[in-house]
């Protein structure tokens, strides 16, 4: 149980909250874009609508080249690196130099090609194959109740049940099979992270034990490592043009490496931009109309002392038929009864029962309770 402390444990071995808060970071990009993309989307629909149609294939494009440069020169991901934490090659055979600290990160730690393809593999290809699944789940009318279509969606699921052709098949073998199978997979990751939490595995994720990597935190000497790189100065004197085209050049790493700052920063601004303007901010409180105060609602209308009596203390009930109101629907006048009862009164006398107000029946509306 050394995730309580880490007294007498592993100093760089990362807590499995750590490992979980960066994974959220992780899923709360795609939203953000989505949502800023959606923004400027209705302001340029010319060119960004089909971007926002296509969003997961954009995404998935943009995060290729963010994990690859991050993976390549910090030995993470982009989430990993914004948590303090690296990848390293699993040494299956630990001895004391590898497990002391040493100066400098040592060279076999460092990821090589195949472990950064396969980061990326897991990192891109399978987030984006499980939102492309989801989608088509959806699509296909997965976790939709077929009491809601009425007529016309009993229609469809019968036909679609008379349907013996193979596509058809296929699609309702998946809305069987998809459900299920997430669950299942969702499962399985909530094992290994019991697993990780009691130190039964260095994996936190089973495809990490596939690759051979696992995480670990930064230490002092990864720090020192990665300041004397930006600190390096080129020796020789260059020209001007030459200074030039050097920035030009390091102008996709320079970005790439600020995303580390601005992302989780718009990320925060946007999420709180979504409070400010939600109907439950305080916001809305102190904000006032340019127009002065909003104009309170009329009063009821007393009753007429040749309509019905209508009782005060019997909420809920018809005035017509004093029975409990089914499919409220409300008149002109503000009372509410039974939608029947009150065509029928309206259809054939032509004004509210309660107040004797002229009403006709496009005049009423349903009221939703």
């Amino acid at each position: 149980m050394e995730f309580l402390h880490d007294i007498g444990g592993d100093p760089l071995k990362p807590s499995l909250f750590e490992l979980i808060a960066q994974e959220q970071l992780r899923d709360l990009l795609q939203p953000a874009l989505k949502y800023v993309l959606a923004v400027f989307a209705q302001q340029y629909p010319r060119y960004l609508i089909k971007i926002v149609n296509r969003h997961e294939e954009f995404y998935a494009i943009i995060m290729f080249f963010v994990e690859r440069h991050y993976l390549r020169k910090h030995n993470a991901s982009f989430a990993e690196s914004f948590y303090g934490l690296k990848r390293r090659r699993h040494p299956w055979i630990p001895t004391e130099r590898a497990t002391d600290a040493v100066r400098g990160a040592p060279v076999a730690e460092k990821l090589r090609g195949r472990e950064i393809w396969q980061s990326l593999f897991f990192l891109v290809a399978v987030p984006y194959l499980r939102a492309k699944a989801h989608d088509y789940y959806e699509q296909l009318g997965g976790g939709i109740s077929s009491d809601i279509f009425e007529d016309a969606g009993d229609g469809r699921r019968i036909q679609a049940l008379a349907d013996n052709s193979l596509a058809a098949r296929w699609r309702r073998a998946y809305k069987k099979i998809f459900p299920w199978a997430n669950t299942s997979f969702e499962l399985w990751l909530v094992g290994c992270n019991v697993a990780y939490l009691f130190e039964r595995t260095p994996f936190y994720r089973p495809w990490l034990a596939w690759i051979g990597v696992d995480l670990r935190r930064l230490n002092a000497d990864d720090f020192l490592v990665t300041s004397h790189v930006q600190g390096a100065a080129p020796h020789a004197r260059r020209g001007i043009m030459k200074q030039l085209y050097q920035r030009f050049m390091d102008t996709p790493r320079l970005i790439l490496d600020s995303l580390r700052l601005l992302l989780p920063t718009a990320i925060f601004f946007i999420k709180f931009l979504e409070w400010w303007y939600s109907p439950g901010s305080p916001a809305r409180s102190l904000s006032m109309s340019p127009l002065g105060p909003a104009v309170p609602p009329p009063r009821m209308l007393s009753p007429h002392p040749c309509g019905i009596p209508v009782d005060g203390t019997m909420f809920g009930h018809c005035p017509l038929c004093q029975n409990t109101i089914n499919n409220a629907t409300a008149l002109p006048s503000g009372y509410v009864f039974c939608y029947r009862c009150a065509y029928d009164h309206v259809e054939q006398h032509g004004k509210c029962p309660v107040t004797l107000l002229p009403a006709k029946v496009w005049q009423m509306r349903k009221v939703l309770i």
